[in-house]
């Protein structure tokens, strides 16, 4: 369900005593009014219906005027609701393909932001990748908002073509690859250098498998992850890829296979796919896909697990270890900031792990090796100041060779044509001339049980 709600930016004049208890009202309604947007999103989450935060918290005053307690409180609410309603004037779009935890990780990210600088936004969740995105984008835009970001691969097309139609309204998208080709000064793609959270989190896992060998629990030799990826995309290659170099950089003997399910959020697919690397002999299991599917196996087999975009160790508690995200705050908050100074907005923007845009969850003691908070300590300075690079062309080889050139797609066209030599410096230069990712080699150690594209 579309969820609309208003906020008031901080001021920059002295707070009175009335100044501070509206603050107070205001906060507290507006958490009833995400209570009362989330209880009706569960109700139906493909209602287009807008709820405004100025009417739920009226509402909310309505009921806590029948409140003896609440009555004093209820004139300065109802004073603060007009007050928050007058706003900076930008108002923010944004589409969500599920509500799984990729697309709370963008979800949250944007209503902190939003939050923070005080400004309204409709959110429309459960968007598929298709027409439906198109006619969301188009209903944002006559919505009035200034600008509108989308979260799914899939919604490239579909943006680019409202991008078109509304040519006054900026238009943002995560993951895409036509940005910088396209032409269009209101069309922006945006990334992170999530490769660096995987390698991190892979590091955990080579810590994992060597603290099994060292018990007895397999020898060196069968040191196998498995991996679940959504498809033989890019973007999935990169993320496994880094992960796999990560562990292998602590644990050499490591290998990987990876078993792609062909969607990005299938949880019946995902845990079989999970339950049959386990079953070939998988010691550890990872992924890049949505659902809980998988580690919820792993938790039923007692194999242990790194997740994505968010900590499972509620669910999982005994086999959960750490998991990579990209926090999106940083950029919801430039996107904002762009559109409330009239600034231009990157043609692609990268974040990374040295601005807060990749992080990691909390490590599960129970779950992790000894000392992995201590390793990936280490191995993240290392990456903040440049002295590491994940891609480095001599940690890995492919046929067998270290690879000294690589030209990759990375201005996308239906044939897929190489265009960029991506080898820099002696590494592969990962996001560096687009945002999203373009590392596509197969190297060795990793072996794909089958494709999905």
């Amino acid at each position: 369900m579309p969820i609309l709600l208003l906020f008031k930016p901080p001021g920059k004049r002295e707070h009175t005593g009335g100044e501070i208890m509206r603050k107070k009202v205001v906060s507290l309604l507006t958490v009833m009014a995400l209570a009362i947007a989330t209880l009706a999103g569960c109700a139906s989450s493909t209602d287009t219906n807008a709820t405004t935060g100025t009417e739920a918290a009226t509402e909310a005053t309505d009921e806590a005027a029948a409140d003896d307690a609440a009555v004093e409180e209820t004139a300065d609410a109802e004073e603060a609701t007009e007050d928050a309603a007058q706003v900076t004037g930008v108002k923010a779009g944004f589409i969500f393909l599920h509500d799984s935890t990729y697309d709370l990780n963008f979800l949250n990210a944007a209503k902190e932001a939003c939050e923070k600088l005080g400004i309204e936004y409709l959110i429309k969740t459960n968007i598929p990748e298709g027409q439906e995105c198109y006619d969301a984008a188009c209903e944002l835009a006559d919505a009035g908002c200034n600008f509108i970001f989308a979260d799914s691969f899939g919604h490239e097309s579909y943006m680019i073509e409202a991008a078109q139609k509304y040519p006054d309204v900026e238009f943002c998208h995560a993951t895409g690859t036509r940005a910088h080709t396209e032409g269009l000064d209101n069309y922006h793609n945006a990334f992170a250098s999530i490769y660096e959270g995987r390698y991190l989190a892979g590091v955990a896992a080579g810590l994992k498998l060597n603290e099994m060998i060292e018990n007895g629990n397999f020898s060196a030799e069968d040191a196998v992850i498995g991996y679940v990826g959504a498809y033989t995309y890019a973007e999935v290659i990169s993320g496994y890829t880094s992960f796999f170099l990560g562990a292998q950089s602590v644990c050499p003997t490591a290998t990987m296979k990876v078993q792609f399910t062909g969607e990005w959020y299938d949880e019946a697919a995902e845990k079989e796919a999970a339950n049959a690397l386990i079953a070939s002999g998988c010691k550890l299991i990872s992924q890049h896909a949505d659902s809980m599917g998988a580690p919820t196996a792993c938790e039923a087999a007692g194999v242990p697990n790194v997740s994505y975009n968010g900590s499972t160790v509620e669910s999982c508690p005994n086999t959960f270890i750490v998991s990579s995200a990209i926090n999106w705050a940083p950029y919801m908050e430039y996107i904002i900031n762009c559109a409330m100074n009239g600034d231009k907005i990157d043609t692609d923007w990268v974040g990374d792990i040295s601005t807060n845009s990749v992080v990691l969850s909390d490590i599960n003691t129970a779950a992790a090796a000894e000392g992995t908070a201590e390793k990936l300590a280490e191995v993240k300075e290392e990456l903040e100041n440049g002295t590491l690079h994940v891609f480095d062309v001599t940690k890995f080889t492919v046929d067998g060779k270290q690879l000294d050139s690589y030209m990759a797609d990375v201005d996308t066209d239906p044939d897929y044509t190489p265009d960029t030599e991506a080898i820099v410096d002696g590494y592969f230069a990962e996001s560096t001339f687009r945002s999203a990712p373009y590392f596509q080699l197969q190297i060795d150690g990793i072996t794909l049980l089958d494709q999905a594209f």
